[in-house]
């Protein structure tokens, strides 16, 4: 997450009880939400090895560290993430996992150089404008392997004035039909679209490609979500 912009769920991050109940929120809001985790495990196993070791960008809540290193018993892991408060849940999620994950609170930069078999950013690049979400893809690629896979999936939809709306309102619906407080979902909505750092998808794959990622493939598309697989140069 970008430190020198507003984020508007911030406070969340920060907040002890809204973050003992994380786990709760994503898959309420994304669909597939579980399956994305088992998907990006199977992505990176295609070209990682079985020691692998990981960079994992957003770490907070530790789901898509404890889904992976569930999985893969002889993965290591860096997570990252500038929410304190997100980290120490991380920690107690994964218990015992835990001694197979370093942890740093703060942003691509406080992460070390690698080189890493694979990376991830899940739910966390959106969060980004243009410029710092380009330099955070250009130092992850930079800190891969040759040929190593990355796997990013965010919020990424029309950003249009005529069909923005009509996202942002399948977004809201999607999280009360899989039993979210509707005025929870109400709340949500607004925040996303008070937020300047949305992007149409053709943008996303731009930048993933600006930032030096080749064989971009789009692999994940529900409503306002897309996951794209894409591998550092050989």
């Amino acid at each position: 997450m970008n430190q020198h912009k507003h984020n508007p769920f911030s406070e969340m991050f920060e907040d002890p009880e809204q973050v003992a109940r994380y786990a709760e929120g994503p898959p309420r809001f994304m669909p597939g939400f579980w399956d994305l985790h088992k998907m990006t495990s199977v992505l990176l196993s295609e070209n990682a090895p079985e020691n692998a070791h990981v960079l994992v960008l957003g770490a907070g809540g530790g789901l898509e560290l404890e889904a992976l290193a569930k999985t893969h018993p002889n993965w290591t892991f860096v997570g990252v993430d500038p929410a304190k408060a997100m980290l120490r849940e991380a920690e107690r999620r994964l218990g015992p996992l835990a001694e197979r994950v370093a942890f740093h609170c703060g942003y691509i930069d406080d992460a070390p150089e690698g080189p890493f078999d694979a990376a991830t950013s899940l739910l966390t690049l959106h969060f980004l404008d243009e410029a710092e979400r380009k330099k955070t893809l250009t130092e992850i690629r930079k800190r891969l392997k040759p040929g190593a896979p990355f796997v990013a999936a965010h919020c990424s939809f029309p950003q249009d004035k005529k069909t923005r709306p009509i996202w942002l309102s399948r977004y809201a619906a999607f999280a009360v039909a899989s039993m979210a407080d509707p005025q929870q979902a109400e709340q949500a909505r607004a925040a996303v679209e008070s937020m300047a750092t949305m992007f149409d998808p053709v943008t996303d794959e731009g930048l993933l490609r600006q930032s030096g990622f080749r064989n971009i493939t789009e692999f994940y598309h529900a409503f306002t979500w897309r996951g794209w697989v894409s591998y550092a140069p050989d």
